[in-house]
């Protein structure tokens, strides 16, 4: 029985370490190379803008599962470390609970940027209003830009709780 138990623990683990990377390398996939590739492919920001969003939402219906798995878990994987609401006051507690509320800001950061900003960038890049695209994408890139730092130091914040300084 203990076996089966170490099996299901691995598999939980497999799981949320795929998804990480799966959501983490996405991320920076896209912002690294689907971005800057897509300013190669055609001078028409609109055409552009368009073709981003498309990818973007493709890649956002994916991310809602993911964040899901990420989500259950951790929270399973969170048992090796915190026993007691205690033990959150304490190496690697604290560790945890940082986290956690780095990811908290990190699932309302994605939702706001994607539902708020997404759809005005959509709209302006439809409607050909240069200008208003260029507006909104520099307050969009911002966040973008804080949502990958906050995954860098989440992963971070994960291989603490592995090993201390």
């Amino acid at each position: 029985m203990a076996n089966y138990v170490q099996l299901i623990e691995v598999f939980i683990l497999w799981l949320h370490l795929f998804s990480a990377t799966f959501f983490v390398g996405g991320s920076f996939f896209f912002w690294f190379v689907i971005i800057p590739v897509s300013h190669l492919l055609t001078s028409d920001e609109s055409g552009r803008t368009q073709i981003i969003g498309k990818i973007a939402k493709r890649f956002g219906k994916t991310i809602h599962l993911t964040l899901a798995i990420l989500i259950l878990t951790g929270l399973f994987n969170a048992s090796w470390y915190v026993s007691s609401a205690r033990s959150l006051l304490s190496y690697p507690g604290t560790i945890f609970l940082t986290k956690i509320v780095l990811v908290i800001v990190l699932i309302v950061l994605i939702y706001v940027h994607n539902v708020y900003f997404g759809r005005k960038i959509t709209r302006a890049a439809k409607d050909r209003n240069i200008v208003e695209l260029r507006r909104i994408r520099r307050t969009s890139r911002l966040i973008s830009a804080a949502n990958l730092f906050l995954m860098a130091v989440i992963l971070f914040l994960a291989v603490l709780m592995q090993n201390p300084i």
